[in-house]
Parts: structure tokens; sequence; C-alpha cells
């Protein structure tokens, strides 16, 4: 029996795997597969999703603008710049579907964030993935990728899963010599994470260009993963168009309701990011000392390189064993490493003591 048929490159998507959160038979899971916050749900948070249950049957503020203005005083932004989405991968998707299609090129990184690639091809455009350099986006090469069917650029920063960085002074320069009809979208999803002088989320170059939109999220140092909300800053005319196109209620009562609660928990931000600008290199250092190459990260997780897609495959079977999942991202062209979130204290002490462990069993 024939059965209705998609267009003919939507068979061509691998569709995202999401991390997994439980382990059949183990006592006790320690999910460091998907760079959540390390503190769970602020409590302000939580407070406000509860309260927002007893408003579930309204339909939520379409504009989210409550939750746009607390953003726009968070960050010094004007409210009417900022456009919320149900998790910033909304807007994503919205971005390629609006600016992409056939006939328009969008190119990403080789080894950049998974939904570029199906957003995209979604959207039916031909998504370019350009070589990295020291699994760092290679600006010169993706500037020569450019062509006159290019219409987007999507570049995270810092990059899942490796980590990496650009500098701010690369990105403007980039954006310089880009043709003005190129959109550049600066995925900032771990910003609050950076710790090097050298960064910038993308603020400056959205105030100073009329192509350039940055995208931001509340499921990492915001603890809010479950809830799906994310936003972006953009030039008026890109605004105009996203609130065109975008689902009229698409962040619900309750995530707004978080959002702007978590935005106003007292040292929450303050508390994460000095934990992992603490951890996060102990975390690397410790898998370092059992003998193994971890990427520099500039997020909240770490890329660790076993060298051989065997080695890595016999890490993550050991490391489920006692408990412990991370991150295959074989999928993003890494089967060799493993990426590693940085989780409390006491959970980076013991994935440390795991990859110690196999390191031992391994040389026999």
């Amino acid at each position: 029996m024939n059965s209705p048929a998609p267009r003919a490159e939507i068979l061509r998507i691998q569709p995202y795997i999401a991390g997994e959160s439980e382990l059949p038979g183990a006592n006790r899971t320690l999910k460091l597969s998907s760079n959540e916050g390390a503190f769970g749900v602020p409590p302000a948070a939580q407070a406000a999703i509860v309260a927002a249950a007893a408003e579930a049957y309204r339909y939520p503020d379409g504009g989210a603008d409550s939750l746009r203005a607390a953003l726009g005083k968070r960050w010094g932004l004007d409210p009417a710049r900022i456009v919320c989405g149900a998790g910033s991968d909304d807007l994503l998707y919205q971005f390629c579907l609006s600016y992409g299609g056939p006939g328009r090129d969008i190119i990403m990184s080789a080894h950049g964030f998974a939904i570029y690639h199906i957003a995209g091809t979604y959207a039916g455009s031909r998504v370019i993935k350009v070589p990295e350099r020291n699994l760092t986006a290679d600006l010169d090469a993706m500037l020569a990728a450019v062509s006159p069917a290019t219409r987007l650029i999507l570049l995270a920063n810092p990059n899942n899963p490796t980590g990496s960085m650009v500098p701010a002074e690369d990105v403007a320069r980039f954006r310089a010599a880009l043709p003005p009809e190129v959109l550049l979208v600066l995925d900032a999803a771990y910003a609050e994470y950076v710790t090097h002088p050298a960064y910038d989320a993308g603020i400056k170059l959205v105030d100073s260009t009329a192509n350039t939109v940055m995208t931001r999220t509340f499921s990492k140092v915001f603890g809010l993963g479950g809830m799906r909300i994310g936003w972006c800053y953009a030039p008026p005319a890109i605004v105009d168009v996203l609130n065109r196109v975008r689902g009229p209620f698409n962040v619900s009562i309750a995530a707004q309701a978080a959002a702007i609660a978590a935005l106003g928990e007292p040292g929450w931000v303050e508390k994460g990011c000095a934990h992992n600008a603490e951890y996060r290199p102990k975390l690397a250092a410790g898998i370092e000392a059992a003998g193994l190459k971890v990427w520099p990260s500039e997020a909240n997780f770490v890329l660790v390189d076993l060298a051989t897609t065997q080695a890595a495959d016999a890490a993550d079977a050991f490391l489920r064993t006692n408990g412990i999942i991370v991150r295959k991202v074989g999928g993003y062209g890494l089967p060799h490493c493993l990426r590693v979130t940085v989780g409390t204290a006491e959970e980076v002490d013991l994935v440390v003591d795991a990859f110690t462990e196999f390191t031992r069993q391994a040389r026999g």
C-alpha cells in the first residue's frame, strides 16, 4: 500500500539522538551526557512552575513580553529586539526555514551542532560542512566556502561538542568579510560559562550590523532544559521575520514563569559559573592524568579523545558499568571521542576515578 511521500531530502536526515538518562540495572545513574546545569532547577523557578499550574488552561503571552523585559534588563538590551522560542533550537529552525530553502546554501563547521544540519536540510537548503582546524571552526575556510547561493552561516561559539571558542575579534573580521546578504547566526548557548577574556557572545556584532543574530538558552546554567526555552537578540528587520513565522504561543506559561524566576534567582548564575570554572579544569586534568587527551573547552563539558573508535566504545561501556552516562559523538564525525558534562564535585571525582580505572585495566 502506498503512503504519502515526504520531500526526498527529509529521508536523508538522521534523527537527533538525545543523551540517555537511565541505565537499566544501575543502582545509581550519573547523567553527564546532555550538558545540563550541575545544580538542577533554581528554587524560585521550581516555585514558579508549580504556581503556573493553576493557569495552565490559559494561553500564554504570545509575545513573551514580561520575559523579554526581564531579559532586556538582565543584559541591557532592547526587549523589542528579543524573540523567545521553545528552546534556542526552535529559533534555529525558524532561521533556516526563513532564510534557507531550495537554492540557498547554509554553511556550518564540520563538527558544529547537529541541529544545524537537520534544520537546514529540512528547509531544503544544501548544508555545507567546512573542515575545522584543531577542532575549532576555521573561519577562513568557511569564508572560502561562501558562494552567491550562501544565505546563512551557523556558528556555535563555544561549539558543541568540541568546546572550542573563536575570539570576538576573529568573529568580527569574519562578519565584515561576508556579503551583506548572508545572515550570521551566533549560537551562544554556553556563553555564561566562558572565562576567556577574548570572548563576546555576539551582542556587539548584533548592535553594529544588520545581518547578525545571537541565540541563547535557559537549558544550561539556568537549569531549565526540560522547560524548553531560548531566545535571540537580532536586528529589527529579522525580529519582524521571526514574529511572522514562529508559533503564536511557542513558549508555555510555565516556561515563561520559570525563566523570569531563574533570571531573578540571586547568585544562581554566579554559583554555576564559579563551579564550572573550578571543576572543568579539575575534570580535564584528572582525565589527562589517566593518560588520555582532553581538548580545551570553554563550555560546561570536556571532549575526551581516546584516539580510536574501539577505545572510545570500550571506555563508554566501562563507564556505563559504573553507572556513568557520557555522550558518544560519532554522529558529529568524532567516533573516537566522548563528551563529558561537568557535574557536581562528587560527580567529577567519580568520573575521573572511572577513567583512571579504565586506563589502568586497558594497560593490563
